[in-house]
């Protein structure tokens, strides 16, 4: 299974991780920059291969983070400045994440355009899963 990780994780430009057993890729999926500020989308799954139960579990996130300078207005409606920093999670709570990128963006309340195929990513490790005579079980929670 490490073969086929490495493989979507080059495929998607991902940083592949290991910690206690469990493979965790991230890619940024899609950056947003404007004056003085900046945004991205991570994508990010965790996989655990238990060869003893012959099972692989699957996890998958995306998450929103920015940073820069900001303005907006007060109750006084006067023009302010500061410096902040925001992130945002968005767990695949109802299951398996199906759709564009675009859909999920939307509870960010941002606008990203680009392209992203959460489905191949889940597909292709269930397909390798299956191949090689495991179950593949997809959680809702971050591995642990």
């Amino acid at each position: 299974m490490h073969e086929v990780i490495e493989k979507i994780a080059k495929e998607i430009d991902g940083k592949v991780s290991e910690k206690k057993g469990i493979i965790n890729v991230e890619a940024t999926i899609a950056e947003r920059k404007a004056f003085l500020s900046k945004k991205k989308l991570t994508y990010s799954f965790q996989v655990k291969v238990n060869d003893e139960d012959k099972t692989v579990t699957f996890s998958e996130m995306l998450k929103e983070a920015g940073s820069g300078f900001s303005s907006g207005g007060g109750f006084d409606s006067e023009m302010s400045t500061g410096f902040g920093f925001k992130k945002e999670s968005y767990n695949t709570m109802s299951g398996a994440r199906e759709g564009s990128i675009e859909e999920s963006s939307k509870l960010f309340g941002k606008t990203f355009e680009y392209n992203f195929d959460y489905a191949k990513v889940r597909k292709e490790l269930e397909t390798a899963a299956k191949d090689k005579g495991f179950k593949f079980e997809y959680q809702i929670l971050p591995l642990r």
